[in-house]
């Protein structure tokens, strides 16, 4: 189980919040921690980022969707970066929702730049894109977890210049524009006095640096189309259709900048004779009308493998046999299913004149005779219909 806050908690909104009171309530969270009102304070600097996680997921329908229905675990439950934004800093955090709280916020209200500490510059280049694969797992994964490593075909960090897109460290000059801060600084005189401003430098786009040599291998842009094998854990009792994520596996970013993520979409591959019911395994067994009537043993296939169960005497047809914690486990708690077994006794489609003789001889005995429902006809007159 997740040891992470509720998200809704965490900005102090309920569940039915509206996109724009989410965002308000981020906002309002965010100041309040802001590393810069709560210098070397560790634990204002955790309910930062920790606001900043929540808005990330909130803020976006298809992401709010699975978290409402999955909660933490829809994510990237034992992956790397936690899946939405585990890893990040407070110049992470402001690079991706900076325009939440305008260019110029925090830079004129606390008048340190856009990172907790003062001065500090914008994160560099422009970040990935994310990206969607799609993972077949038979009911054996499933039931267990795997770990699978992928070959993903995507945008890589250039080897050659390091990502930074110039051809060699020669090529890199600070910015004359705003000495390598990254932010121009302007102060205006009103009247209630002088008030500055901050905002992101216009001749490196806040880098704090120029490039005056492109690399030759990546044409100045940090990253090259390539291929990269990563290793994705897949956590038990995983749905067709559910969604997982893995923090910084996207595209690496333009000249350093941060990369997307990785979306797995998971597909069930369907299985030969079982079929799943939510967290139960069901399987239709078909027995002969002797062996219901005087019982047997029989093998049924699980997701674990094979198992033998008993058959009393007299079982009727639609009869259920449960398999106790023979199904799938809960992805987001300690609940697991059962396998449903429905015995099917099977009607001979052929019969030779002395089997006819006798069934219908049979069927003369009391024993024999079943007490339908209404309107439902009895077996023997089924198999009377079946042969004439």
């Amino acid at each position: 189980m997740s040891n992470k806050r509720d998200f809704y908690e965490i900005l102090g909104v309920s569940r039915s919040a509206s996109a724009d009171e989410i965002k308000k309530a981020y906002r309002k969270v965010a100041m309040q921690y802001h590393p810069d009102r709560n210098p070397g304070d560790k634990s204002a600097e955790e309910k930062f980022k920790e606001a900043a996680e929540a808005y990330e997921i909130l803020s976006d329908t298809d992401k709010r969707a699975k978290y409402d229905r999955f909660g933490h675990q829809a994510f990237a439950p034992g992956m790397g970066g936690g899946g939405y934004g585990g890893g990040m800093n407070a110049e992470d955090i402001f690079s991706q929702f900076g325009d939440i709280f305008g260019d110029d916020m925090f830079g004129s209200f606390f008048g340190g730049g856009r990172r907790g500490g003062g001065g500090g510059r914008a994160s560099r280049g422009q970040r990935g894109s994310n990206l969607r694969i799609k993972m077949k797992l038979t009911y054996e994964e499933i039931a267990k977890g795997v770990v699978k490593n992928v070959k993903v075909k995507k945008h890589v960090v250039c080897n050659t210049c390091g990502g930074n897109g110039a051809k060699d460290k020669n090529s890199v000059q600070t910015c004359g524009t705003c000495n390598g801060s990254g932010q121009v600084r302007k102060v205006t005189s009103t009247f209630l006095g002088q008030m500055q401003t901050v905002t992101t430098c216009p001749t490196c786009n806040g880098e704090g640096s120029t490039v005056t040599a492109k690399c030759g291998n990546c044409k100045g842009e940090g990253r090259v189309y390539g291929e990269e094998t990563i290793s994705i854990e897949i956590p038990a009792g995983v749905q067709d259709g559910m969604q997982l994520s893995m923090s910084g596996k996207g595209n690496a970013g333009e000249r350093g900048g941060m990369p997307g993520d990785l979306i797995i979409q998971i597909e069930e591959e369907s299985h030969t004779e079982l079929h799943r019911d939510g967290l139960n395994v069901a399987y239709d067994l078909y027995i002969s009308i002797p062996d219901a009537v005087f019982g047997t043993q029989v093998e049924v296939p699980t997701i674990d493998g094979r198992a033998k169960i008993k058959i009393p005497p007299g079982t009727q047809s639609g009869k259920i046999f449960r398999l106790k914690g023979k199904g799938f486990p809960e992805v987001q708690g300690y609940a697991k299913g059962d396998q449903l077994i429905q015995v099917n006794v099977w009607t001979p489609q052929h019969l030779n004149a002395e089997e006819k003789a006798a069934l219908e001889k049979m069927s003369g005995s009391e024993n024999f005779k079943p007490h339908p429902a209404k309107g439902e006809k009895s077996f023997f007159d089924r198999i009377r219909e079946a042969f004439n």
